[in-house]
């Protein structure tokens, strides 16, 4: 690091457990947000801040106005523009020297897959199941740990699937591939706070993966609850019939 980026990022160079070599690492990494949403927002914000070297924002979308309620960093002259334009633009003048590359197109398979094989960690931020499970089985070709959140009304979860330990589960292990959307926001609505409370600690997980500490929320469902306080933790174990990640699952 040159001596503009030690005072920048000094908050975290004073950590013992980030340091100078965690902050490196950080730099040096390369993350997909797939979702610009109220998700996407709060992670790829603190992401971005944070100092992660390239910052690929994923989604075709455009800004609408019950966006707004939630989605902070657009604006209502902004109505009608894609979302990842505007989130990569707000996020290059937060810090202009780190690479941001939005991604204004529905991602498929075979191109999730491609983008994985370049990144170091995954943030699922989407908002239906058919994405989900093509970010899973990306996940899961290109070895890449994926950072799950989803938010409705007043609740939220969180997880970490990490294809590098053996014992991980994976999404599929979770929700079953055949499940039907269930429109989420748009049918029932969502407290603004909590795609934040969901969104910042997604990218948290992200930053302890790529600098190598703490402990994950792999093998853990996390609940939020905005109208309690705190969260509750769920064990989660690998499903051994699994047909993504399971021993007999097709290749």
């Amino acid at each position: 690091m040159n001596d503009q980026e030690l005072l920048r990022y000094a908050r975290h160079v004073l950590l013992n457990e980030v340091d100078i070599d965690g902050q490196e690492r950080v730099l040096a990494s390369r993350v997909l947000v797939l979702g610009c949403g109220g998700l996407g927002h709060a992670a790829a914000a603190y992401l971005a801040a944070a100092g992660v070297g390239t910052l690929y924002l994923a989604d075709d979308d455009v800004v609408d106005e019950t966006n707004l309620q939630r989605q902070i960093l657009f604006a209502p002259a902004e109505l009608g523009l894609p979302k990842a334009q505007v989130l990569a633009a707000r996020l290059a003048q937060q810090n202009p020297d780190i690479g941001i590359v939005p991604l204004v197109e529905r991602l498929d398979q075979a191109r999730i897959t491609a983008l994985l094989a370049q990144c170091d960690v995954v943030l699922d931020c989407s908002d239906n199941f058919a994405t989900r499970h093509a970010i899973n089985r990306a996940s899961l070709a290109t070895c890449t740990p994926l950072v799950m959140g989803a938010a409705t009304r007043f609740e939220g979860q969180l997880s970490v699937f990490d294809p590098r330990q053996a014992d991980s589960p994976c999404y599929a292990c979770l929700f079953d591939q055949g499940q039907a959307d269930d429109g989420a926001c748009a049918l029932f609505g969502v407290f603004s706070p909590l795609v934040g409370m969901v969104g910042t600690a997604q990218a948290a997980e992200a930053l302890k993966i790529i600098m190598g500490i703490g402990r994950s929320a792999c093998g853990q469902l996390v609940l939020f609850n905005a109208l309690e306080a705190g969260t509750q933790t769920w064990g989660l174990n690998k499903n051994a019939h699994c047909p993504v990640c399971g021993a007999n699952h097709a290749s």
